[in-house]
C-alpha cells in the first residue's frame, strides 16, 4: 500500500536505507539533501519503505502544488528492488488530491508511459559519460573542438585547486553568468552553499577550482557524488578569461581522475542545445528523463498561473 506522509511522519533512517539500496537512486533524494533544498519535504511511501517518492510541495494563491526544487534535476520512485514503469504509474496516481498542479521531473525509462487526460509527459535530454574506459580511450573520444580548447588551457598553465572555496565559486557565477538570472538571489545562493556544506559532510561533494598562471581563480565547479554517479551540479567562470577554457580543463580533470571506474559523469542541464554540444564534446551520450505535468486548476486559476509565469510575481 502506498501512503502519503507529511514531513514529521517520515522515518528518515528507513528512508535512507531504501535510498541506499535502490539501484536507480540519485544524490538528490537522500534525506539530508532534501532537508536543504526543500525543508519540510513530504513523500509517498510503499509498505515498510520498500519504495519511496519524494514530494516538494508549496502553496500560492490558495493552491497547493508540486514543483522541482533548485539543485534537483529530477526525482522519481526509488525502491529496494528495480522500479518498473507500472510502479511509477502507481505512485503518480497516489499523489494526494490536494495538489491541483504539478511540474516535476521523473527519472526512469517510461518508454510506454500512458499519459492520462489530466497530465502531460515530456522528454528532457541529459548528457552522460561512462567513465569505465581508460583515460586514453576517453580523451581520444573528445571532439576536435574540445581537444583544441583543452590544449589551450594547458598551454596557458592552468592548475587545479583541490577543495576550492565554495563561496568564491558562487561569487564567480554571480559576477558573470548570474547577472542575467534575475530570479536568483541571496536565498538561492545561500541554499547552494548550505547544500555543498552538507554534501561535504557526507563525503558526497567534490569542489574544484581552476586558477591561471597568476594564481587567480578563473573557474570552479561543484560535483555531487553518489550511487556511482558524478553530477556536474554547478559552475562559475570568469567571462573575461573564457579563452582559457577553465571549465573544459576541470571537466577533463574529473574524467581523468575517475577514468577506469564504474562511475558515470552526469553533465546535467542539457536541454539547452549549446550546453548539450559542449558536453557531447567530451564523448557524452544522450539520455532522457521525463517531465510530468498535472493540472486540475479551473480556468480562472489557469489564467492566473500564466500571468504568474510571465511576470514571475
Amino acid at each position: 500500500m502506498i501512503r502519503y506522509l507529511t514531513h514529521n511522519q517520515i522515518d528518515t533512517q528507513r528512508w535512507d536505507e531504501c535510498i541506499a539500496q535502490s539501484p536507480n537512486s540519485l544524490v538528490y533524494v537522500w534525506s539530508w539533501y532534501l532537508d536543504v533544498v526543500h525543508p519540510g519535504w513530504e513523500a509517498l511511501v510503499e509498505d515498510d519503505y520498500e519504495s519511496v517518492m519524494p514530494l516538494a510541495g508549496n502553496k500560492k494563491f490558495g493552491v497547493n502544488y508540486l514543483f522541482q526544487p533548485f539543485f534537483t534535476q529530477k526525482f522519481g520512485v526509488f525502491g529496494k528492488k528495480p522500479v518498473t514503469e507500472e510502479k511509477i504509474e502507481e505512485f503518480l496516481k497516489e499523489i494526494p488530491g490536494k495538489f491541483k498542479f504539478a511540474e516535476i521531473n521523473i527519472g526512469g525509462i517510461l518508454n510506454g508511459f500512458k499519459a492520462a487526460a489530466t497530465k502531460d509527459v515530456k522528454a528532457h535530454r541529459n548528457i552522460e559519460l561512462d567513465l569505465a574506459p581508460d583515460y586514453s580511450v576517453l580523451a581520444a573520444n573528445y571532439n576536435s573542438n574540445t581537444k583544441r580548447n583543452l590544449a589551450k588551457a594547458k598551454k596557458e598553465g592552468l592548475t587545479v585547486v583541490e577543495d576550492a572555496e565554495p563561496s568564491a565559486i558562487v561569487e564567480l557565477f554571480r559576477k558573470n553568468r548570474g547577472k542575467n538570472i534575475k530570479h536568483w538571489g541571496d536565498k538561492e545562493y545561500n541554499r547552494l552553499l548550505s547544500l555543498v556544506k552538507a554534501a561535504k559532510s557526507h563525503v558526497a561533494c567534490l569542489v574544484l577550482g581552476a586558477q591561471d598562471s597568476d594564481n587567480q581563480l578563473i573557474a570552479g565547479a561543484f560535483f555531487m557524488i553518489s550511487h556511482n554517479k558524478i553530477v556536474f551540479l554547478f559552475s562559475g567562470a570568469d567571462e573575461s578569461n573564457k579563452e582559457n577554457h577553465g571549465l573544459t580543463f576541470l571537466l577533463d580533470h574529473v574524467i581523468e581522475r575517475y577514468s577506469g571506474t564504474t562511475n558515470i559523469l552526469d553533465f546535467e542541464g542539457s536541454d539547452n542545445d549549446g550546453l548539450a554540444r559542449f558536453y557531447k564534446g567530451f564523448g557524452g551520450e544522450e539520455k532522457y528523463y521525463w517531465g510530468f505535468r498535472l493540472n486540475k486548476l479551473n480556468k480562472i486559476y489557469n489564467f492566473a498561473l500564466q500571468v504568474f509565469k510571465r511576470n514571475k510575481i
